[in-house]
């Protein structure tokens, strides 16, 4: 079983490698690809570049076999559509069950996302839940949900796809942005994310005013 785990990465930190390990760990993946956007159709353009932020998290994960650099979505042309690159992993890995991780807010919004309800189609939803959360969502989610919900993480075992499975992870509250502003105004993100990945920021001089 595949995990499949898709940002900007802008930049890679702490938070994004602690949920990746957690639910390789969790759910028994083989091993997680982590997979930056080269360009977000739901958000503004990143402020690192997609080769710049494919640096860092291929530095971040250098020492980590659990874990994959992926630049599969840098080399496409266009909007990076996480339903084209789930279709090219169905593909790779063939029968294997995928597991596509959200965080809940991207589970919210899947509706906005570009031919989301293939998604499901193509691999399972594994929907990562911080402890002590509430998880508003509109009416149909909840339909959704309910419809293709199931309860251990032993049923993702049983299809290639379909399903979605609501994940506990410990908190560790880290924001990109908040990382981006703080190197803006001076200050020192260490301990914040890998130190080859502060390294990296440094040289190339990234998120600085």
């Amino acid at each position: 079983m595949i995990g499949i785990l898709g940002g900007t990465f802008d930049p890679v930190h702490h938070g994004h490698l602690r949920v990746a390990l957690e639910i390789h760990a969790l759910l028994g993946l083989v091993k997680v690809h982590l997979i930056p956007s080269a360009r977000p159709p739901h958000r503004d353009a990143p402020s690192a570049s997609p080769q710049q932020r494919l640096a860092m998290l291929q530095a971040a994960v250098a020492d980590e076999a659990a874990l994959v650099a992926d630049d599969r979505e840098l080399h496409r042309q266009g909007p990076s559509y996480m339903v084209d690159t789930l279709r090219e992993l169905r593909e790779e890995y063939a029968p294997a069950p995928l597991c596509l991780l959200l965080g809940m807010d991207a589970f919210r919004g899947l509706p906005d996302w570009y031919q989301w309800e293939q998604l499901i189609d193509l691999a399972h939803l594994v929907v990562v839940q911080r402890p002590d959360t509430s998880t508003p969502m509109t009416k149909a989610m909840q339909q959704f949900l309910r419809q293709h919900q199931v309860e251990s993480p032993e049923q993702l075992w049983q299809h290639p796809a379909g399903t979605i499975f609501m994940q506990q992870v410990p908190a560790l509250t880290i924001s990109a942005t908040k990382i981006r502003m703080l190197i803006a105004n001076g200050g020192n993100p260490r301990y914040l994310l890998p130190d080859k990945v502060l390294e990296f920021i440094q040289t190339q001089r990234l998120y600085q005013l």
